[in-house]
């Protein structure tokens, strides 16, 4: 389950169209680690012969993303920030079954721009 976290703007570049950087407030980041499981790979291995896209590791991979992003958008509100920018992933594997997914940025207080009168 996803929390809410009003205003939020999560954004993989550094400016934000229309508005400015009012502070920065550190690098943020969310971590998973998931491991398959053994039916799991029986399954994929199976589909791997055949070719195609192995669903079961596309939904698990994009829900390990979704978890790292919304761990470090927790974090970044931790922080007092409204925004993180220059989101990044990064992923790697070790031990032969378990993945690392990580979401970075940069946690920051935005504004909107004020419009000269």
């Amino acid at each position: 389950m996803r929390a809410s976290y009003p205003g939020m703007l999560v954004s993989t570049t550094w400016n934000v169209a229309g508005h400015r950087v009012v502070e920065t407030r550190g690098e943020v980041f969310g971590l998973v680690v998931r491991t398959r499981s053994l039916p799991m790979n029986i399954v994929a291995g199976i589909r791997s012969l055949f070719g195609g896209e192995i669903t079961l590791y596309t939904e698990l991979l994009s829900d390990a993303r979704q978890q790292a992003v919304d761990r470090m958008v927790q974090k970044a509100w931790e922080k007092g920030a409204n925004a993180v920018l220059s989101m990044r992933f990064d992923a790697s594997s070790f031990g032969g079954t378990m993945t690392e997914i990580v979401a970075y940025g940069t946690a920051a207080v935005i504004a909107p721009e004020t419009q000269p009168s």
